[in-house]
């Protein structure tokens, strides 16, 4: 018997949070198993939601069945096929009153399997519909044989499908699923978005929601269900948003109790700057220097993500930023992920920093003996900048005292990375301002939940005299027309890049495809100096040949995705990507950012392999249709979902259970709404639900 619910807190903590094991039939093996798919409380039962339902609460007809869908039948063996054509095989043909005959296919089966299906026996199946040789078929259909002329008992409810793990079946999660349910504490009890919000968003009760998708009733919308957009699953995917929402918030709050160094100078650095630039700055850049410059002047840290398309001039954003905390006496920290992008931002901000007298570090894992002593030490004395790459992360680099860190793409960091860079510049309560950057157009949705602790600053307009990149698709059996395109280019005095990708995540076998084209290349090109990079080069080579590709020694670069941000060759206009298929958007973008960065006309040709998946199809017709790379990413997260996007898998952050950023967008601005009150007027609901939902992995999604 279920124990009766108490109306309080308590009763919840009873109920829900205490281990699996205390359930019925959970021992030590059954709970690892769960374990495995993140259930260790009883509570985590409860959201553990169905994948999908199987209509098993009536009988089809078998002249009535569509093909394609899933639905169950019952009727009586009328033949019975054994065979050995190809493989064994078991055919089973099923009669019932409609006059229909259904065929059932087995390829795995058991003698007593076999014998089972005897001419005249009665059994009850159910499985998907196809096509068959001689009509409708099911193949590995579930069954039981139903005995006697008794009426056959059909399921009460939809039956749900659980996403599993190896040794734990359906049958057995259900059931343990089913003991979770009984603990659910009453509605009161169970639920913490206070009434005056539901009933303003006409919001079903937290513990109806969730006996609804556990439970679904015979008549339920199942389609409604498939699509996510079952009134029941909304509550859920709700709450679920707006828990991640106040996470965030909190996060931002716990951050902004700390106190920052105010940046504040006389603007000289900044103004010399801008004067010895060759170009001139854009408005929209204008605009992102001006919010940071607000921020940095506060006593608060800043907290800003500034995104920006390919080529829409972040680093020297980044540069009047870091200007900004030199003129107040702080020292600045710009950290890349890559050797590659931290050389480009490098040799930017030398060329900037120079003519004002400031002095730069560099430290990158490469920098080894006596210069990597001799450059901690400028930054334990107070270099002013200091760019690098993780090797600024680890222990042994002090700062004198560091008042900004900026991280490009910060996603391709880990949490406890980031956190190490802050905590470099911490001084007692005191802590550095961040500032992050991203190539990555984030669109509006995703930014709205994934940076809801950031505020964030938009580079929306290129700079004047940057060409459009025409993009065009072509199978790799034209694959000689592309290099002949590429001597015609260079024959203008051009250059081009041809980029190699594999679908493994492999660096040697990616390093293998660059050198199978590097030969392939030259000796069909063998007028062209041709260069090559790739990861599994020392690093000395992989400068010399970038070196040469900038110089323009080299006409043409064979690379692995290395080259994807932070390459700037003005005089390359064409881009070729090999197996561009087997990216996704947001790499091609970024790719094909590489051209079309001077006055040029500039080409990028996708050279995919045949035949191509719907979605390839897909990701390849968006990148001919449009350089837009807001639409190119509200397309990537449609297609791909936001760990891909944002490179969170590692992180851990936007692992919903229920929620789904494009399905469920129209819930967001109530769920900011909400938040915002909760925040101000409920403040004990929002640590209880951040508990529910998120529990100890709230504290890594701001770092």
């Amino acid at each position: 018997m279920p124990r009766p619910a108490r109306h309080s807190a308590a009763a919840i903590e009873d109920a829900g949070l205490v281990p699996v094991t205390a359930l019925a039939g959970v021992g030590p093996s059954l709970a690892k198993a769960l374990a495995r798919l993140g259930l260790e409380r009883v509570q985590d039962l409860w959201f553990h939601l169905p994948l999908r339902y199987e209509d098993r609460t009536r009988i089809t007809p078998i002249r009535d069945l569509a093909i394609g869908e899933s639905a169950q039948v019952e009727g009586v063996v009328e033949a019975v096929e054994r065979g050995f054509r190809y493989r064994p095989q078991l055919r089973v043909a099923i009669g019932d009153d409609s006059h229909a005959t259904l065929s059932l296919r087995f390829f795995h089966f058991n003698r007593a399997q076999a014998e089972q299906f005897a001419p005249g026996a009665r059994f009850l199946c159910y499985g998907e519909v196809r096509h068959g040789t001689q009509g409708p078929e099911m193949v590995h259909p579930e069954y039981r044989r139903v005995l006697g002329a008794a009426s056959v008992a059909t399921e009460e409810r939809l039956t749900p499908i659980y996403p599993t793990t190896e040794g734990l079946g359906q049958k057995r999660l259900t059931g343990v699923i089913a003991r979770a349910l009984e603990r659910l504490p009453d509605a009161e009890s169970l639920e913490l978005i206070p009434i005056e919000v539901r009933a303003s968003l006409q919001l079903a009760s937290l513990r109806e929601a969730l006996l609804t998708v556990h439970r679904p009733a015979a008549d339920a919308d199942i389609a409604a269900f498939a699509l996510g957009a079952h009134p029941a699953q909304q509550r859920l995917a709700f709450e679920e948003l707006l828990t991640h929402h106040l996470s965030l918030k909190r996060l931002r709050a716990q951050v902004r109790r700390h106190a920052a160094p105010a940046l504040v100078g006389d603007g000289a650095m900044r103004s010399a700057l801008r004067a010895n630039l060759p170009f001139a700055l854009t408005r929209a850049q204008q605009r992102v220097i001006a919010e940071i410059e607000h921020d940095l002047a506060k006593p608060v840290p800043m907290l800003r993500l500034v995104q920006g398309d390919v080529g829409s001039g972040k680093t020297v954003v980044a540069a009047s930023a870091a200007l900004a905390a030199v003129e107040a006496g702080c020292q600045v920290a710009l950290v890349a992920p890559t050797e590659l992008l931290a050389e480009q931002h490098w040799n930017n901000f030398r060329n900037w920093m120079q003519p004002l007298g400031i002095e730069l570090v560099w430290l990158v894992g490469k920098v080894l003996g006596r210069a990597r002593e001799a450059a901690r030490a400028a930054v334990a004395s107070g270099a002013p900048i200091v760019i690098g790459t993780h090797a600024l992360m680890q222990e042994g680099v002090t700062f004198r005292h560091l008042g900004l860190a900026i991280i490009d793409e910060q996603h391709r960091f880990g949490v406890h990375q980031r956190l190490s860079l802050r905590d470099k510049g911490r001084n007692g309560d005191v802590v550095p301002h961040q500032l992050v950057l991203t190539a990555t157009p984030i669109p509006r949705t995703l930014a709205m939940t994934a940076y809801a602790h950031l505020d964030v600053s938009v580079i929306d307009e290129l700079p004047p005299g940057r060409t459009p990149v025409q993009t065009v698709a072509i199978s790799n059996a034209r694959r000689g027309e592309v290099i002949e395109r590429i001597r015609a280019a260079c024959a203008e005095g051009r250059q081009a890049y041809w980029v190699c990708t594999l679908i493994e995540e492999s660096e040697q076998l990616e390093a293998q495809a660059a050198e199978v084209a590097y030969a392939e290349l030259t000796a069909a090109l063998p007028d062209l100096r041709i260069g090559l990079v790739h990861g599994r080069l020392k690093p000395k080579e992989k400068v010399a040949a970038m070196d040469a590709f900038k110089a323009g020694d080299s006409r043409v670069l064979i690379a692995t995705t290395v080259i994807e941000v932070g390459v700037d060759v003005p005089n390359a206009s064409l881009m070729v990507i090999e197996n561009a298929e087997r990216l996704g958007l947001a790499q091609l973008h970024q790719l094909r950012g590489r051209v079309g960065r001077g006055s040029a006309a500039s080409s990028c040709v996708l050279l995919y392999q045949t035949p191509l998946s719907r979605a390839a199809r897909a990701r390849l017709e968006v990148m001919r249709e449009t350089s837009d790379g807001f639409r190119i990413a509200e397309k990537d997260l449609e297609l791909r979902g936001p760990g891909e996007l944002l490179g969170t898998r590692q992180t851990g952050q936007l692992q919903f259970r229920v929620a789904d950023l494009v399905r469920d967008a129209a819930l967001l601005p109530s769920v900011q709404r909400v938040g915002e009150a909760l925040l101000r007027d409920h403040p004990d609901l929002v640590q209880r639900l951040i508990a529910r939902w998120i529990g100890g992995a709230a504290r890594y999604a701001g770092a």
